[in-house]
């Protein structure tokens, strides 16, 4: 099987490829951020032969998908798949398989780095101590900016798969409320299940876990913002889309929410006009929750189980 590999530099140039090379010819093909520029690979002498092809955020779309006449599989190197045409895909009757699961503790893991730092001022007291504030500071503790216990706090959960399950633990552990607001609701779930108003209206801390999809498009808007109570604070390390960065960022500006932890946004990498760059109570990390080493492999080696699945006849993570 001829294969184009893809958006490596987003996967991480530090990752081992070369298990890809056991099942043919790999060419790294550098990022595709267009259909435009999958068009001009596509009509590439090189490249338009290709049967697979290996990506995690270049538009495979239905244009794109037609200018590869042999392409038989997309492997992606992420759980999400909304760069990919499936409809198209499964007319073409081209194996499309995710990697579902594999970064269900880093992405929870940066849930509560985001919820930890707020609580405790983190960020703020490291900088004032870095600033030589507490040097010759009148008494052994500098008690100059906000903190709270975790504990007793509601801790709402906007999608429960199984990162939203993880927060929820998590949250559980350390003493909090969980409340759970999800489409589908599983039997066994040892956390009540809300109405949407509730969740808002309850929350402390509301933690996105949902996929981006036409339900839950701009869940958090200028309406839903009103629900929420004063001060809580919003995490989203699920995609940018969930969110109206607008309206989030006029709440954050008037106090309506107390602070944002945002691991994504709606434009990425983050567009120079984006209302909340800035803001002194958003906490931005670059959608880094997914990368830790670890998990980085983890993900490498499921692509490639899913890739020699696939040639021996037995899918698996397919999607369509």
């Amino acid at each position: 099987m001829k294969i184009l590999l893809l958006d490596k530099t987003a996967s991480g140039e530090d990752l081992d490829y070369t298990p890809l090379a056991q099942f043919g010819p790999v060419w790294d093909c550098g990022n595709r951020k267009t259909e435009v520029e999958m068009l001009r690979l596509a009509a590439h002498p090189l490249y338009g032969d290709a049967e697979g092809i290996l990506c995690n955020k270049a538009p495979m779309t239905a244009a794109v998908q037609e200018a590869f006449p042999k392409l038989r599989y997309i492997g992606l190197f992420a759980t999400g798949y909304n760069n990919v045409d499936t409809e198209q895909a499964k007319k073409r009757g081209i194996a499309v398989c995710n990697v579902p699961g594999y970064s269900t503790e880093a992405v929870a893991q940066m849930v509560f780095s985001h919820i930890l730092l707020i609580a405790s001022s983190i960020d703020r007291y490291t900088a004032d101590t870095r600033a030589g504030k507490w040097v010759n500071y009148p008494v052994f503790t500098m008690l100059t900016h906000p903190m709270e216990e975790l504990s007793g706090k509601t801790l709402g959960i906007f999608g429960y798969g199984s990162i939203g399950k993880r927060v929820a633990e998590i949250g559980a552990a350390f003493g909090m409320k969980v409340l759970v607001h999800t489409r589908t609701e599983r039997p066994g779930c040892p956390f009540p299940y809300v109405d949407a108003h509730t969740l808002l209206s309850s929350a402390d801390y509301l933690s996105l876990n949902a996929p981006l999809n036409a339900q839950t498009a701009r869940f958090i808007n200028e309406e839903s913002i009103r629900e929420m109570k004063d001060g809580a604070v919003l995490i989203n390390t699920a995609r940018g889309g969930l969110v109206d960065e607008e309206a989030l960022a006029a709440a954050l500006r008037r106090g309506k929410l107390r602070a944002a932890g945002l691991d994504v946004l709606q434009s990425e990498p983050m567009a120079s006009d984006c209302p909340l760059l800035g803001l002194p109570n958003c906490h931005i990390t670059p959608h880094v929750a997914w990368a830790p080493e670890e998990t980085r492999e983890r993900l490498m080696q499921i692509v490639t189980e899913n890739l020699k699945a696939f040639l021996e006849g037995t899918p698996r993570n397919r999607v369509c």
